[in-house]
């Protein structure tokens, strides 16, 4: 299973977890104990704590875990039934001895002793070694043992697999791998590097594995949607409003980060056409010892005329070595309509569920002109983390070393920056701030590169100070790169290497400040719920000294927006556990931040999801306005409440919550965030179970509470 936290090393997640909970970073302190570093996100501020192992976790431990994807993982049958099958296949030697790497809640360790004491007549005579980096983790692996009697029959670590060594912790090497350290892209927990410390340091030569092999693949699509969230140069240009983020000449100044981005591909499956079959693209033997760099070139027959935009790419587990258990990544429609026989999940088709997606490589530009019938070139490379794809050497130029001027975005960001309407709602609300002032001098309080572009030749004569708490210097670079294609000069824009609270006249050379702008965007918090960028709030209130009595805030308010969904794939896939193939795991459900059979008034968590890639989707009730956030004072708790009234008869699974952002003072340009807006990510608060409801006699009951210092919003639901 996958680690939960940012490590450095072998045999744990080399990237972070969801960023909504402020928690990014662990770091090794003693044997029994671990930093755990803590981000304030309205703040931006962070400290270490410390994770002691006899101690039960604290809240904020739990809620680092209710951020990952066990949950949802653990819900996966078909994921769970083909690991079971595939160990019961594999351990029939009651001597074996048993390696689970990345143990989790230590499901396939319990299964391999099954296995082992099924094999030996109920006496298993072999030994079960787990290893889990995360001491957090590991504390909840043993309180699942212990409730399942296995606590005497595994032996846990509480080491990275590297840290492992045989004569000390392990008695011999193993005979028998199982793992499940594998991503949305296969390669990103660190499954190459761990595999090779593995077989050269734990493993026997020749050892049995589960799973057997993995097998990636890809197909070439045409989709519109999925150009604009990459082709910037191309779709600004079409907005012909004389903002220029990628001029002529620099179109990869502003790009998506080159790499494959999970995302649920299922969605868009009116959204895509097929440019070609399936092809696979490498191959990976868990049972031998992998490279760490291979490339492969495949000739690719375009099945229709089109414009390749992307490639979307999935894998498929062999579990077994005899062939006979998969388990496939692979998104629906390609399972419905391909012509190629590809292997299925050991159950036909499976659940939604969120913890593997699908992954999208752009390709760059407009695309890659297809005709049908024709011979496409695709060169395909990895190295120990990431696959990457160069198509007809369309992609050439992105080999190339990054300069300090170029800025990688996310793509739902990049979509955005090239959207006209949303491009022409910030330049109007702004066109309008600055009317009547001559020479104003303007904070972009975020790491809006955008409206530092858009404030810069609206009013060249303007003084813009630029924030930039996440981009810094590079934000900078950058600007300079594209002021003459925008006609402003650097000369009246600086970037502030200080937080908002540090700032004094003297920095601003005594000039007061007339207008606070932002979108707002924090440079690598876009996986954090919608009401956290109201760090822009905070970073207002804490300029507030410095502003002149006219002082215009952009956006000048919030409003928390609400509406009652059906969410079943969600729901499924978050509802709490009891029996997981055979293990009894009620233990782990208030950690996890479970729903379902929950006690009272008790809720599960409210987390940040793309509600349109959350599976089956259904609103069943109009949108509500639940609070409001006025930037125009500073900083302070809020509480709103309302009476949802339902619109459509169905089972609600909860609520999407969103805010709108107010741009003007007359409330006419308002930036929604919400489901339809399909860039943003928006908070899912589930009840605490399912309710059927109807238009006639169905209401919810909805209160919220937001805490500035703990930085939390606090839902309480009832559906009556």
């Amino acid at each position: 299973m996958p680690s939960c936290c940012f490590l450095i090393g072998l045999g744990v997640a080399p990237r972070p977890p969801p960023a909504a909970l402020g928690l990014l970073l662990r770091r090794r302190m003693a044997s029994n104990r671990a930093f755990q570093l803590r981000l304030n996100p309205l703040t931006g501020d962070s400290e270490w704590l410390v994770v002691d192992e006899e101690e039960e976790a604290p809240s904020h431990h739990r809620q680092l875990l209710v951020a990952t994807s066990y949950l949802d993982m653990l819900n996966d049958t078909a994921r769970n039934r083909a690991y079971r099958h595939a160990i019961d296949a594999t351990v029939t030697d009651p001597t074996s001895r048993v390696l689970d790497i990345g143990a989790g809640t230590g499901l396939l360790s319990m299964m391999a002793a099954r296995a082992l004491a099924a094999a030996g007549g109920g006496e298993g005579r072999g030994s079960v070694s787990a290893c889990e980096a995360y001491l957090p983790m590991a504390k909840l692996t043993r309180r699942v043992f212990r409730a399942n009697g296995m606590e005497n029959k595994i032996k846990v670590f509480l080491k990275r697999s590297d840290e492992l060594r045989v004569g000390v912790e392990l008695d011999s090497r193993a005979d028998i791998l199982v793992s499940e350290i594998l991503d949305s892209e296969l390669l990103g927990e660190g499954l190459i590097p761990t595999l090779q410390h593995a077989h050269d340091m734990l493993l026997v030569k020749n050892p049995k594995t589960v799973p057997y092999r993995a097998t990636t693949y890809g197909v070439l699509v045409e989709s519109t949607f999925l150009w604009k969230m990459h082709d910037l140069h191309s779709n600004e240009a079409n907005t012909e409003d004389g903002v220029w983020l990628t001029p002529d000449g620099t179109q990869n100044i502003l790009s998506v980060k080159l790499q494959q981005h999970a995302m649920q591909c299922d969605a868009l499956a009116d959204e895509i056409r097929l440019l070609s079959e399936p092809f696979k693209v490498f191959e990976f033997d868990f049972w031998k010892r992998p490279d760490s760099h291979r490339e492969t070139k495949i000739e690719i027959k375009a099945t229709a005329d089109g414009h390749a935009h992307a490639i979307i790419s999935w894998w498929v587990l062999q579990l077994d070595s005899a062939g006979s258990i998969f388990y496939s990544t692979a998104p629906r429609w390609v399972r419905q309509s391909s012509g190629v026989d590809l292997p299925q999940c050991a159950n036909g088709m499976k659940d939604w569920c969120d913890h593997w997606k699908q992954c999208v490589w752009f390709i760059q530009g407009t695309g890659a002109p297809a005709m049908k019938d024709q011979i496409l070139a695709l060169r395909a490379s990895h190295d120990q983390t990431i696959i990457s794809y160069q198509l007809n050497m369309n992609d050439e130029i992105s080999s190339r070393s990054p300069k300090s001027d170029h800025l990688t975005l996310l793509p739902e960001r990049i979509a955005l920056y090239g959207d006209k309407a949303w491009r022409s709602a910030l330049i109007g609300a702004v066109r309008n701030a600055m009317s009547g002032r001559s020479s104003p001098t303007c904070i972009v309080a975020d790491d809006s590169v955008l409206l530092a572009v858009i404030v810069s030749s609206l009013l060249p004569s303007s003084k813009v100070i630029t924030m930039f708490p996440g981009l810094r210097d590079k934000g900078f670079n950058y600007l300079r790169a594209v002021a003459d294609a925008n006609k402003f000069s650097m000369d009246r824009i600086e970037v502030i290497g200080k937080k908002a609270s540090s700032l004094t006249m003297n920095d601003l050379k005594d000039e007061k400040i007339n207008l606070v702008v932002g979108e707002p965007f924090y440079h690598g918090s876009e996986g954090m719920l919608p009401w956290q960028n109201l760090r822009f709030w905070n970073e207002r209130t804490l300029l507030d000294p410095l502003l002149s009595e006219d002082a215009f805030i952009m956006p000048c308010k919030g409003i928390l927006r609400l509406c009652a969904m059906s969410l079943p794939d969600l729901w499924r896939s978050r509802c709490s556990l009891k029996d997981v193939e055979g293990f009894d795991h009620s233990v782990v459900n208030d950690t996890f931040g479970a729903c379902g059979d929950l006690s009272g008034e008790q809720q599960g968590p409210c987390l940040p999801y793309y509600v349109w890639q959350c599976g089956y989707t259904k609103k069943l009730s109009l949108v509500y306005s639940l609070m409001d956030f006025n930037f125009s004072e500073p900083i302070h708790s809020c509480f709103g409440k309302t009476k949802i009234k339902f619109a459509h008869d169905g089972i609600c699974h909860g609520f999407a919550v969103w805010i709108d952002w107010v741009l003007d003072e007359k409330n006419s340009i308002v930036i929604s965030t919400g489901p339809e807006s399909r860039y943003w990510k928006q908070g899912v608060q589930l009840l605490s179970r399912p309710v059927q409801v109807n238009p006639v006699s169905s209401v919810m009951h909805v209160e919220a509470h937001f805490d500035p210092d703990t930085a939390e919003l606090v839902f309480k639901s009832m559906v009556s």
